[in-house]
């Protein structure tokens, strides 16, 4: 019998190359022997949060039609127009972090399920995946009525939960030297 493979999918919600390696991470994930462990990086969380500007949209379009190139994934105008073009909002993936750590803590399964859902919304819809309300409302449309109330209402346990995710995803990005935002 084959060795388990770990692998460990380190991602940001708001990160267009994860959205670009999302298919592949759910194909791996459906292969048998291996375990698929999902970590939050909070690459773009916290103190790594800022208002968009028209600089950041303009790198962050060329750099999503590179990755649609790549992989295949759309990039929607809706996406360009409402998030990048908008003038208004921040690159905030706290929002959306928070969310999926409060699925990982009672529906860990459906975690995969819900990041998607998160991308589809932004890149695919158009919507703000960094507001409160969208995420509560993603979460309701998927059924995830426990994540939704913990992510409403968030309690020491889950608060300190999501920090221990991003901790644990950022020590593994420095064991690898993946840890400088300064080449996105």
């Amino acid at each position: 019998m084959p060795d388990t493979i770990r692998l460990i999918y380190l991602f940001d919600p708001l990160c267009g190359w994860c959205y670009g390696a999302s298919p592949t991470i759910e194909q791996l994930k459906q292969q048998d022997g291996i375990v698929a462990t999902a970590l939050p990086s909070g690459l773009f969380a916290g103190a790594g949060a800022f208002p968009m500007d028209a600089g950041f949209a303009a790198h962050a379009w060329e750099a999503d039609q590179r990755i649609a190139e790549l992989t295949g994934q759309v990039f929607s105008e809706d996406y360009r127009r409402n998030i990048l073009e908008s003038g208004a909002g921040n690159v905030d993936s706290g929002p959306a972090t928070l969310a999926l750590s409060a699925v990982h803590l009672t529906a860990p399964d459906r975690e995969l399920d819900a990041l998607k859902a998160i991308q589809r919304a932004r890149y695919l819809e158009g919507r703000d995946n960094g507001d409160a309300p969208v995420i509560a409302a993603l979460l309701a449309e998927l059924g995830l009525d426990i994540p939704a109330k913990r992510f409403a209402a968030p309690d020491e346990e889950l608060l300190a939960f999501n920090q221990s995710r991003i901790e644990a995803a950022q020590s593994e990005m420095r064991r690898f030297g993946a840890h400088d935002r300064t080449d996105l």
